[in-house]
C-alpha cells in the first residue's frame, strides 16, 4: 500500500477543491488488500475505511434505515441496503442488493429458478436461500466500500482494472 500517497493527501488537502481530492484518492493503490472471491475483486471494508479516514479525517458514514430501524429495504424483487458517506462537505449515497454467492437477489422466502447447465446442456433448477442478518451485514459493509469508491478510493476495482491510473509527474 502506498502510505506515502495517503500522507501526501493528508498534508495537501487544506484549500484544495473536491476534484483534486478525488484525483488523489483514486490514485491510491489498494491492491494488497483486495481479495478475490468467485472471480470478483473485493476490498476489505476495514482497510478501505482505515485508508479513507487517514485521507479524510472528517469522514463519517451512515447506514440508511427504515422507519422501523431495519438496516435494509425489502420489496418483491429482493432486499436492498443503502449507505451514505460524508467527507470534505460532500455526501454520496450508495446502494447494493443483498445477493447470494452466485449473485442472485436474496428475498425473505426461498425461491427457485431454471437455468441451462453449460456442461450437460440440460435445464436445471437452482434454489436461492432466504437472506439472513449475516447476509445483510456483509452487504452493508460491501456497500460502504462501494460508497468510498464514489470519492475515488479503489474506484478502479469497479471498472475491472488492476491498477489505478497514475499520471506521471514532471
Amino acid at each position: 500500500l502506498e502510505y506515502s500517497r495517503v500522507s501526501t493527501v493528508l498534508n495537501t488537502r487544506k484549500g484544495q477543491d473536491k476534484m483534486k481530492t478525488f484525483k488523489e484518492l483514486r490514485e491510491i493503490n489498494v491492491n494488497e488488500h483486495v481479495e478475490q472471491k468467485q472471480g470478483l475483486n473485493y476490498l476489505s471494508w476495514a482497510w478501505a475505511w482505515d485508508i479513507f479516514k487517514q485521507a479524510c479525517p472528517d469522514a463519517t458514514y451512515k447506514i440508511i434505515k427504515t422507519e422501523n430501524g431495519l438496516p435494509y429495504f425489502e420489496t418483491h424483487a429482493g432486499v436492498m441496503v443503502y449507505t451514505q458517506v460524508t467527507a470534505n462537505n460532500e455526501t454520496h449515497e450508495m446502494w447494493l442488493p443483498v445477493m447470494d454467492g452466485a449473485n442472485n437477489a436474496m428475498k425473505a422466502e426461498p425461491y427457485t429458478y431454471t437455468v441451462r447447465d453449460w456442461k450437460t446442456k440440460q435445464m436445471v433448477e437452482k434454489k436461492v436461500e432466504p437472506f439472513t442478518m449475516f447476509d445483510v451485514n456483509k452487504t452493508l459493509m460491501r456497500c460502504l466500500v462501494k460508497n468510498l469508491a464514489m470519492f475515488g478510493l479503489g474506484l478502479y476495482i469497479y471498472s475491472c482494472e488492476d491498477l489505478p491510473d497514475i499520471e506521471e509527474q514532471p
